[in-house]
């Protein structure tokens, strides 16, 4: 995938990027005052629709709520690939920035 973004750590403890899949939007980039608070509660991506989320600054928790459940400690320069229909929030603490680029 040409993304044209920087190279960071991947997390896919729920699976890869697909290859052929195509960024068609990009969120952010958010901090603590300005995430959007659907973020912090428990929510999914729609079947097809992948997200790629890169911490810029700071920290992220990111939260799986799904049967297997886990967190995932996001620090500079780390991202995580969410794949759809798993549910999932965020946790937020301190100074931290991170965009969203959602896929398909």
């Amino acid at each position: 995938m040409d993304s044209g973004m920087s190279e960071a750590m991947p997390v896919t403890s729920r699976g890869a990027l697909p290859e052929e899949a195509q960024i068609y939007r990009s969120i952010g980039p958010f901090d603590a005052q300005t995430v959007p608070k659907g973020l912090l509660g428990k929510h999914d991506l729609k079947p097809g629709a992948w997200a790629r989320l890169c911490v810029t600054k700071g920290s992220v928790s990111f939260v799986w709520d799904d049967p297997q459940g886990g967190i995932e400690l996001l620090t500079a320069g780390m991202e995580i690939i969410v794949p759809p229909c798993i549910p999932h929030h965020l946790e937020l603490s301190g100074l931290l920035e991170f965009t969203i680029h959602f896929a398909r």
